[in-house]
């Protein structure tokens, strides 16, 4: 039996991926096998020794010490993409909300008083504070072209935008996807200078961090609005601030509010609602579960943040799964051991990624429980586990 620790309440569409006389889920537990959670910030927790696998129902991973996760050889998972359509309509969203000024108008409609008659009069003498303008023909800089921000991107282009996107590690797949008169911005400053409308698709990296700042800022088209529903911290807020009060900047909407931001009449923030549907949250926990499901029982691995993708299609026999740190000569190592117990290997496949690697083998019959102790005493070696064997429970 597995067991599953919730930190955060995730979906049952996706719970219901475990089956029950396999594995055990519970909000509280010891020993658990693997974690799920959304937005529970891990930094600060005890990490307990039994933990295999972190799943994190969503994309971003700033709230999980990832580094020591890999140290300790534990593969975290995310979900790209699942929550792709739900941020691209709130990136649609709040294109709308600044290029028509509705959240001032909300707040001027609502601040009103007095008899209806009263109210309709003011209505139409205050309504022409509020004339925005239309976005066919404008143009959206894209920065990050992954799952969401292509579909940002094709979305914009529906809607009779031009569209110019910059992302320098686009993969294959997401390039098929893409609408094929969207224009390659050569750097992020090049894409600033050409777009009326920016939105960010990136993680929150050192690289990434105030990638939008003082700078940056002074290379926009004068009345550009800036569009951030991927992370706190890629804009410098109060370098933002300082723009829209000289008027460089039209609007600023983003899903994290502060102080600075909250009140300001040129700022729209809303609360972090970027994944906030149903579907979305339905989507990111099935997708997660199924990751997390996939590597308890089969060592394979997909849509890690810190570990290599491997999977090896089950041929019989058992399975033996090794987590080391990627250096020379391991696969020798586990090798020669397994050859010293005459143990016959049926198919095998390792896979690497920077200071990680995993080893997948399939042999022939099952392992001893002194074999399995020796790979484990291998310098290197940060877990073994052996699926299907009958000291799976014991040692996996």
């Amino acid at each position: 039996m597995y067991k599953i620790l919730t930190l955060n309440n995730i979906s049952v569409a996706g719970l219901d991926r475990l089956p029950r006389d396999r594995y055990e889920v519970a909000s509280e537990m010891s020993h658990p096998d693997a974690i799920l959670l959304r937005s529970y910030k891990m930094h600060d927790m005890e990490m307990p020794p039994t933990v295999k696998a972190i799943g994190r129902a969503g994309a971003g991973v700033n709230n999980i010490p990832v580094d020591k996760m890999t140290t300790l050889g534990i593969p975290v998972f995310n979900a790209p993409g699942a929550n792709a359509n739900a941020v691209k309509e709130l990136v649609l969203a709040g294109a709308l909300l600044a290029a028509r000024n509705l959240g001032q108008a909300w707040r001027f409609a609502t601040a009103l008083e007095g008899d209806d008659a009263g109210i309709s009069k003011n209505v139409e003498s205050g309504k022409k504070n509020f004339v925005g303008f239309e976005l066919p023909g404008r143009t959206m800089g894209v920065i990050g072209l992954g799952a969401i921000g292509v579909k940002v991107a094709n979305a914009c282009r529906a809607l009779g935008m031009k569209v110019i996107g910059y992302d320098p590690t686009i993969t294959v797949q997401s390039a098929w996807k893409l609408a094929s008169d969207v224009q390659q911005a050569l750097s992020v400053d090049d894409l600033l200078s050409k777009s009326d409308f920016v939105t960010f698709h990136v993680p929150l990296t050192e690289a990434t961090t105030h990638m939008i700042n003082v700078d940056r800022l002074k290379l926009m088209k004068p009345g550009a609005v800036l569009l951030n529903f991927a992370r706190n911290g890629i804009v410098d807020d109060e370098a933002a601030v300082a723009a829209l009060d000289s008027g460089q900047l039209y609007a600023y909407v983003c899903d994290f509010p502060s102080n600075l931001l909250k009140n300001h009449p040129r700022v729209i923030t809303l609360p972090h609602l970027g994944a906030s549907t149903v579907e979305a949250e339905e989507n990111c926990a099935i997708m997660v579960a199924d990751e997390v499901r996939d590597y308890l029982e089969n060592g394979n691995i997909s849509h890690s943040v810190n570990f290599p993708d491997i999977n090896l299609p089950r041929n019989g026999g058992y399975r033996i799964a090794v987590v080391n740190s990627n250096v020379p000569n391991m696969v020798g190592q586990i090798s020669s051991d397994l050859g010293k117990e005459n143990m016959n290997i049926l198919d095998m496949l390792n896979r690497s990624r920077e200071n990680i690697a995993m080893t997948l083998l399939d042999v022939a019959t099952e392992p001893s429980g002194t074999l399995l102790e020796n790979l484990r005493n291998i310098k290197g070696v940060l877990s073994v586990r052996c699926l299907g064997c009958k000291q799976d429970r014991k040692t996996a």
